[in-house]
């Protein structure tokens, strides 16, 4: 069980939680950008560019982990994955350039008074495009589409990621990012756009929940193997824990309890997440390529599990001292609407 592709994988679907936690999180602002509204529609949209502006950046190590595990332990994924999901994936990197442009230009153009055209709107189109693809992209590896024979893909550019099974995991995907934000940001604000905050956390946490219990008839019909294997005792185990922590996140910003709320509503997501990974053990192509099959050498795994928690040592506490220097005070001083 603990072999050191196993150990592997297991850092990729961490990977994976964190940059949903984290990235997710930039990304959901983008979406509520365009979907601020009311009397306090600017105020909300300030305050949530003001959260994203000193970490968005960083957030994005996490998909780079991700990137990077797979091409230095599991080489044989990382050929299969970017070749049968290359349309998704590349839409994903250009919402993420474009995303990541816009939001500079706005914030130098604010600083000028030179303000570029459209910048709020192709962020706010990038942040949704973005988790779509990369969600499409996650579930892809699940609906059984990808096919290989002698690791070589055979699958048409399309066919293996444009399912039903895939749209849902897309629409999960944007979904996360919706629900993550608003519970965020209902600690960085205070008074009316706190209550703001607090709504649109209940209405995503609603709407998630209503998307992830569509989804297993869905997987059904779409994945039968994939949705075999959710009901195993492990994966199951973790469906009910995401359902568990979700009720108790909504109950908990039902009654105001901001703090708790983001604690349980990231540990949603994580029992999520892994619920989805438990279930695709041992493969990580569905029925096609296991994590065995893909992993590299020995020497390569150990040399990458022993160059891990080196780098860990470095990453992780410059990484909460950002997060802690940032972490955000509530700022109700915001520009009135205009």
């Amino acid at each position: 069980m603990f072999t050191p592709e196993n150990l592997s994988a297991f850092v990729v679907l961490v990977g994976l939680v964190m940059y949903a936690l984290f990235g997710g999180a930039d990304f959901g602002g983008g979406i509520w950008t365009a979907l601020a509204s009311g009397p306090r529609a600017r105020q909300q949209r300030s305050s949530l560019f003001n959260a994203i502006g000193p970490v968005w950046e960083t957030n994005h190590i996490w998909v780079i982990l991700v990137v990077v595990v797979l091409f230095v332990a599991l080489p044989q994924a990382f050929a299969a994955l970017f070749t049968a999901l290359l349309v998704p994936l590349v839409v994903a990197l250009i919402g993420i350039t474009f995303r990541g442009a816009a939001f500079a230009f706005r914030h130098y153009g604010e600083q000028t008074d030179r303000h570029l055209p459209a910048t709020v709107e192709v962020f706010a189109l990038a942040s949704l495009l973005t988790p779509l693809a990369m969600g499409m992209a996650v579930a892809a590896v699940a609906a059984g589409r990808i096919h290989l024979v002698d690791s070589t893909v055979q699958a048409g550019m399309y066919s293996s990621w444009i399912t039903w099974f895939s749209v849902m995991g897309g629409l999960i995907g944007v979904a996360i990012c919706a629900y993550l934000t608003p519970i965020y940001m209902t600690t960085r604000v205070t008074g009316p756009l706190r209550d703001d905050f607090r709504l649109r956390g209940i209405v995503a946490s609603l709407v998630l929940g209503a998307l992830t219990a569509f989804a297993i008839p869905v997987a059904r019909a779409d994945a039968p193997e994939f949705a075999a294997r959710l009901a195993r005792p492990g994966p199951i185990a973790l469906v009910i824990a995401a359902v568990a922590l979700g009720l108790v996140t909504l109950g908990a910003l039902w009654q105001r309890r901001y703090t708790w709320s983001q604690v349980l509503a990231g540990g949603t997501i994580a029992a999520t997440i892994g619920a989805f990974g438990a279930a695709m053990f041992p493969y990580l192509i569905i029925n096609q390529l296991t994590i065995s099959a893909a992993a590299a050498s020995k020497a390569m795994l150990l040399t990458f599990l022993i160059a891990l928690p080196l780098g860990a040592l470095i990453l992780v506490p410059s990484l909460l001292l950002l997060y802690y220097t940032f972490r955000g005070q509530p700022n109700p001083q915001l520009p009135p609407q205009g």
